[in-house]
């Protein structure tokens, strides 16, 4: 007899909890494959684009850093403006990047800094910039004031509060007019949003082409794994003080990004993870609405995972 959810679900508490796009039996499939199938090629899949296998989570952080800094580094050789699209977290990665612009005195004045996201109302209204738990006061304290004078110039810092996410459309779009690379830097939801993007807001379009066209989306309801998640990995178990919403980039930018970076460095330690069942379906599943981190390997760009996240994704008492 089966007693896993696939048979048991219908009729108890997680019927319609899961978001309507999955397709469950695919995702199990997936996940059930050997470690080894992990980094093979999909038709779909960039050419340009490698997932790369960490040994450790320092390892990733290290490999990470290097990449930002070193996409830093090559624009500033070709006399280029580079706009990053970046997440507030994995954190670690920022103090390589930064031990890599130091040693190479690289200045970051031709950067612009776009974070990703931010914790809000459903209005959009967020945090104080100085407020312990925003991401802009994480922001600033891990990457940007500890580049000392070689930071990005305050006025090329945006911040995804409600008035200033406005603008990242039309800033990004000027800025690649005007021959600007764009670097998205992301890491991989439990329920497999890029960003805060997450995969329910699918049902609210007429087709992909226009998901596609989305750029940000001010006061978005988060699903409740990505709560979870975040009680997890951020606030130390405690879910009463995880937001409900926040405000976000859209496909129309992260999709549009010349190259991604990427990680995936969700182990705990003791044989217990939380991210290798959504790594498995972002690499595998193929592009679909309902997985937006589906669509990251059409980038060019490397994905960083930690080995221990492919697998086997096998029951086991922790």
């Amino acid at each position: 007899m089966k007693l896993d959810l696939l048979s048991t679900i219908k009729g108890s508490a997680l019927e319609g909890f899961f978001p309507a796009g999955w397709k469950l039996e695919r995702m199990d499939e997936l996940a059930g494959r050997a470690p080894e199938r992990l980094g093979e090629r999909e038709e779909y899949w960039n050419a340009g684009f490698e997932p790369v296998g960490c040994e450790s989570v320092h390892d990733l952080e290290v490999l990470m850093g290097v990449e930002i800094a070193t996409q830093v580094i090559e624009a500033r050789d070709e006399g280029r403006q580079l706009a990053l699209i970046l997440p507030v977290g994995p954190m670690g990665m920022y103090r390589w990047a930064i031990d890599l612009l130091e040693k190479e005195k690289v200045s970051c004045d031709h950067v612009w800094g776009f974070n990703m996201d931010e914790w809000s109302d459903a209005e959009g209204n967020t945090l104080a910039a100085d407020a312990p738990g925003s991401f802009q006061n994480a922001m600033e304290e891990a990457f940007y004031d500890k580049l000392g004078k070689l930071t990005v110039p305050p006025e090329q810092r945006y911040f995804a509060s409600r008035e200033r996410l406005e603008q990242y459309p039309g800033k990004i779009a000027g800025l690649r007019a005007d021959g600007a690379k764009l670097v998205v830097v992301y890491g991989i939801g439990r329920a497999l949003h890029i960003a805060f993007w997450e995969p329910h807001f699918a049902a609210e379009y007429e087709d992909e082409e226009q998901w596609k066209k989305a750029t940000h989306r001010i006061g978005a309801m988060l699903h409740p794994l990505t709560i979870e998640q975040n009680a997890i990995t951020s606030f130390k178990s405690r879910t009463t003080l995880v937001p409900a919403w926040a405000n976000t980039i859209g496909p129309g930018l992260f999709l549009e990004a010349d190259y991604g970076i990427g990680g995936a460095d969700g182990v705990l330690g003791r044989g217990m993870q939380w991210q290798g069942f959504s790594l498995w379906s972002a690499l595998h599943y193929g592009p679909d609405p309902w997985v937006p981190a589906s669509y990251m390997p059409t980038l060019a760009g490397k994905l960083f995972y930690h080995n221990e996240l492919a697998g086997p994704l096998e029951p086991e008492c922790n």
